[in-house]
């Protein structure tokens, strides 16, 4: 396998394994319309994120002293739908910047989604958390790696040539 062919399989490959995070079954019609379950109050993802989002608030006051301001949730769902389609869109055709919003959008999102601190060791929930941390830790760890090679490589730039002396 060639260089070039290895990395737009890697690039096809994190995509997918973005994409697969929030598994959504789109051939199911749901009452009224498909597509319609952000709503006014932001929907099933916002009803989930609400108390991980205030214990998360908690926590990081008690720690650091610092309280952070008050947000609608839906606001935080929509932010985070943009931040990963953008981000996602942009690193499919190979955009280190792209790479730089997936980034920020896991650096942010994993801490809250996966709150396995919040539980004892010895409880199921903590296992299945810590491991969708990991996998979203690995993630991050691809991100960088792809910002890293990107970063490598040198660019090609335009030489002028210099021109050729003609002979009589």
């Amino acid at each position: 396998m060639k260089l070039q062919e290895m990395t737009l399989t890697a690039y096809f490959a994190i995509f997918l394994d973005l994409l697969s995070v929030n598994r959504v079954d789109l051939h199911t019609p749901r009452r009224g319309n498909w597509f319609n379950e952000f709503g006014v109050d932001g929907g099933p993802a916002a009803r989930q994120l609400r108390p991980k989002f205030n214990v998360f608030s908690k926590h990081v006051a008690t720690q650091t002293g610092f309280q952070l301001p008050h947000v609608e949730i839906k606001h935080l769902i929509l932010g985070a739908i943009i931040l990963k389609g953008l981000g996602s869109l942009l690193f499919v055709f190979g955009s280190s910047f792209g790479a730089f919003i997936l980034l920020l959008h896991q650096a942010i999102s994993a801490p809250i989604l996966y709150d396995f601190y919040n539980y004892d060791a010895d409880k199921k929930e903590f296992a299945q958390l810590f491991f969708k941390f990991t996998q979203n830790l690995a993630l991050l760890g691809a991100l960088l790696f792809f910002i890293g090679m990107k970063n490598s490589m040198p660019r090609r730039s335009a030489k002028k040539k210099a021109p050729k002396a003609k002979t009589n």
